[in-house]
């Protein structure tokens, strides 16, 4: 009888451990290893863009900041006191802004403006232009020597009309 065959009547199965080639294992590995490579590059990119576009994005409110300071000292330098509803729009278009609302009494005028800078956006598609928004509200009044004083402000939200 075989000596195999007294252990129960079965063949006993030899293990054997294979150790796969050079060859092979580097045929697995490469694939992976590169498709590693590409997915850190890939995430490395997108995050210097998204920082890019968050730098740009806030040079382009700082700038709405600029125009909205411009935009104060000529209603301030308006001839005859406050100027009017269409002289303030005016003023404010030539400084890429949008007269939101209007308020003028004896010896104030409050107005709030949206302005707006642009900046590139760049993503792995290509670049867009974009803008960003801020509004502003302006308050003039009437000092004790009669010359009016100005404060203005930005407005965490905007209600665009």
């Amino acid at each position: 009888m075989n000596r195999d065959m007294a252990n129960h009547g079965t063949v006993a199965r030899q293990s054997r451990v294979t150790v796969p080639s050079p060859g092979c294992l580097a045929a697995i590995m490469v694939p992976i290893l590169a498709v590693l490579i590409v997915a850190v590059v890939l995430m490395t990119m997108h995050y210097r863009q998204e920082r890019a576009n968050e730098r740009n994005k806030a040079e382009a409110l700082d700038r709405t900041a600029a125009l909205a300071r411009s935009y104060e000292r000529d209603v301030v330098a308006a001839p005859n006191g406050f100027p009017g509803q269409e002289a303030v729009r005016g003023i404010a278009e030539r400084h890429d802004g949008r007269l939101l609302p209007y308020a003028r009494s004896e010896d104030s005028l409050t107005t709030t403006v949206r302005f707006f800078g642009e900046y590139e956006d760049t993503s792995m598609f290509g670049v867009s232009h974009s803008r960003a928004y801020r509004c502003y509200s302006v308050v003039l009044r009437k000092g004790a020597d009669g010359v009016p004083q100005a404060r203005t402000a930005p407005l965490e939200k905007c209600d665009v009309i």
